[in-house]
């Protein structure tokens, strides 16, 4: 790279889909762009996270729903995995979401460096790569560094017999005793893959359920679902410590002020992240980090003149879409755009377990404890013809508004396809509808979609088909 190419208009720190996002958007507004990779185009999320567990959770589903043939009026025999093969179709998934980010980079001239980044100085990153160190300049840089998995002292990862997701995304064997600890998102989904699969599955969660953020009607749900397949959960417990010894770890729980233990031929720990913060230069740029996250206002700025933080390294929530669209957001903010902050109670979580979960906004307690006025409304998949037709029975939507204004402050559901339909109040809460709104809208029959029309029936009384 020549000294007039190493000036840019903006540098990302970051490929993640935070920081490609951010580059791209950036690229389409006509300014020179470098974008910083020190592993994988796509970051995490594409390499690591979000695409290839959905690639992985897909054949679960496939594998389940082959075994439930006879329901459906099919017959299906000698159903079989071969775990390389579903491990391999999920790398090669990825692989392809890596090469799309390349094409999309040349496209939209972006230039890409593979190289380890750090601040030097006012409008200045230097890069190690494999060929020396460069120096790039830029009036505005974004730091889109991501986070990593959270080690907590005594359940360090091996890769042998203690896994973080990343080992348990390409495992060299098959878990027969598998011990999940965590029931977030991350733990609950590969819990969720391997229970399907035939693992003896136990989930350990310190909080007083499992999927904690969740409201907690869905929790519930989603636990009685999850016991039905067969995984043992434990709640308000502890890990207090791993015993290792060749093939096996012995779990010490505690519950209760008791201390039992229990044997495991594999660990998947996933207890929450830690923020990318270190080797980059940040506090001595003047950044701040609150535990292992950098502190920023509604528009990703550190405080720092030219200089933002976005996606997981900028704290909750931890989610790809949030990251992106808040690289958008930063990107037309340094091309001289007005655009609107995010409003992260309109970000929609969603989690890909069988069954899954998904919500957006205030729960029902959370509600409550902000002093509002409530309805609530509740909708099961029972009633929903196109969810019995399906053989997708077992599921609840639940809505959550503000009694005094016909606010949608919530929307909460577990279920088939879920993920799905979650967007829909996603939209309604970016346009501030009212239940009166939503009533008015005609839903497709025959749909899933139409529970999402009962929940808000439901709430005010008028639900028609329970």
């Amino acid at each position: 790279m020549s000294g007039a190419d190493q000036n840019f208009d903006l540098v990302v720190i970051g490929a993640g889909p935070g920081g490609y996002v951010a580059a791209i958007r950036a690229a389409q507004l006509g300014l020179k762009v470098a974008c910083v990779e020190r592993e994988n185009l796509g970051g995490i999320c594409l390499n690591w996270g979000c695409i290839p567990t959905k690639a992985l959770l897909r054949s679960a589903e496939v594998y389940h729903q082959m075994h439930r043939a006879k329901e459906f009026g099919l017959s299906a025999g000698d159903i079989g995995f071969d775990l390389d093969a579903i491990v391999k179709r999920s790398r090669g998934v990825a692989a392809q979401m890596n090469g799309g980010i390349k094409t999309l980079f040349k496209k939209n001239k972006v230039t890409a460096i593979m190289g380890e980044a750090k601040l030097a100085g006012k409008g200045k990153v230097e890069v190690k790569t494999d060929k020396g160190t460069e120096t790039l300049t830029a009036k505005n840089i974004i730091v889109a560094t991501g986070a990593r998995a959270r080690e907590l002292p005594g359940l360090e990862a091996d890769g042998d017999l203690v896994w973080t997701y990343r080992h348990a995304l390409v495992p060299t064997r098959m878990p027969k005793k598998l011990l999940v600890i965590g029931s977030g998102a991350i733990g609950i989904e590969f819990a969720s893959f391997y229970n399907t699969l035939g693992a003896d599955t136990t989930v350990v969660e310190v909080m007083d359920r499992v999927l904690p953020v969740e409201d907690k009607d869905i929790s519930a749900f989603a636990k009685k679902q999850f016991e039905k397949q067969g995984m043992k959960i434990l709640q308000k417990t502890t890990v207090k410590k791993l015993d290792r010894a060749k093939g096996k770890v012995t779990a010490h729980f505690e519950a209760d002020g008791k201390v039992t233990t229990e044997e495991f031929d594999t660990v998947i720990s996933a207890v929450g992240i830690v923020g990318n913060v270190e080797g980059l230069g940040l506090e001595e740029a003047g950044v701040k980090i609150d535990r292992t996250h950098v502190v920023t206002d509604e528009f990703c700025r550190t405080g720092v003149d030219g200089l933002f933080a976005i996606g997981d390294i900028a704290g909750a929530p931890w989610l790809a879409h949030k990251a992106s669209h808040e690289g958008v957001m930063v990107a037309e903010l340094i091309a001289g755009l007005h655009p609107h902050p995010i409003k992260p109670n309109s970000i929609a979580g969603c989690t890909y377990c069988h069954p899954q979960v998904a919500s957006v906004g205030l729960t029902e307690d959370k509600a409550k404890e902000a002093g509002y006025e409530i309805k609530v409304g509740k909708f099961p998949f029972i009633g929903n013809g196109k969810a019995v037709a399906m053989g997708e029975a077992e599921g609840l939507v639940k809505t959550v508004f503000d009694a005094k204004t016909g606010e949608l402050l919530g929307a909460h559901m577990v279920g088939a396809e879920v993920t799905e339909m979650i967007q829909g109040y996603v939209i309604g809460r970016t346009l501030e509808t009212t239940e009166e709104e939503l009533m008015n809208t005609v839903f497709p029959h025959p749909t899933m979609s139409e529970m999402m029309h009962e929940a808000v029936l439901a709430a005010y009384g008028r639900a028609l088909h329970i």
